[in-house]
């Protein structure tokens, strides 16, 4: 399954953009990438801090047909991203239900999921923030990135099409 492709340099927040995509076209699943995010969000109403170079991605897709409860597929999402982080650094990755990717006990994505119905038509949404070369400071909870990981830098461009191909994977054996 292709996933079609949507690229912004400046949004409110990716899922804002992605719910408009589902709402005004005819897409059974999408990938909406920003250079920049002014109202990032993230669980319960908090902002998601948006540096310039860091991956801010939504991606979407129809859940009508799978057999997979919300819960199940929060931990599927975690998964495949973790996979994608994996490319780069392997140890100590863990999931912090519901949300959060921690490396060495340190937050390094948010995942933020909506829910939207479109006629009869379920989508999920998956709102995926990783910090590739900037921390933002949060206090009371320590943040890394992979810069900071692996004294590489990793492209926005590179990473997104790592991302791509591993849901284009994911939604192939789920028939969408």
């Amino acid at each position: 399954m292709k996933i079609k492709k949507y690229k912004y340099k400046l949004v409110t927040s990716t899922n804002d953009i992605a719910i408009k995509l589902i709402k005004n076209k005819n897409i059974n699943a999408g990938f909406v990438l920003a250079n920049k995010q002014k109202k990032g969000r993230g669980q319960r109403g908090k902002k998601w801090i948006s540096y310039k170079g860091n991956l801010f991605v939504s991606i979407f897709y129809r859940i009508e047909k799978m057999n997979l409860s919300l819960t199940k597929l929060t931990i599927i999402n975690a998964k495949l991203i973790i996979k994608m982080i994996s490319n780069y650094y392997k140890r100590n990755i863990k999931i912090k239900m519901p949300n959060d990717i921690l490396i060495n006990k340190k937050k390094i994505c948010g995942i933020l999921q909506e829910t939207i119905q479109k006629n009869k038509e379920r989508y999920l949404i998956v709102g995926i923030g990783l910090n590739l070369i900037k921390s933002p400071k949060i206090k009371d909870y320590p943040t890394t990135n992979l810069y900071e990981l692996t004294k590489r830098k990793i492209s926005v461009n590179r990473i997104s099409k790592e991302l791509i191909f591993i849901y284009e994977q994911f939604l192939k054996t789920k028939n969408i």
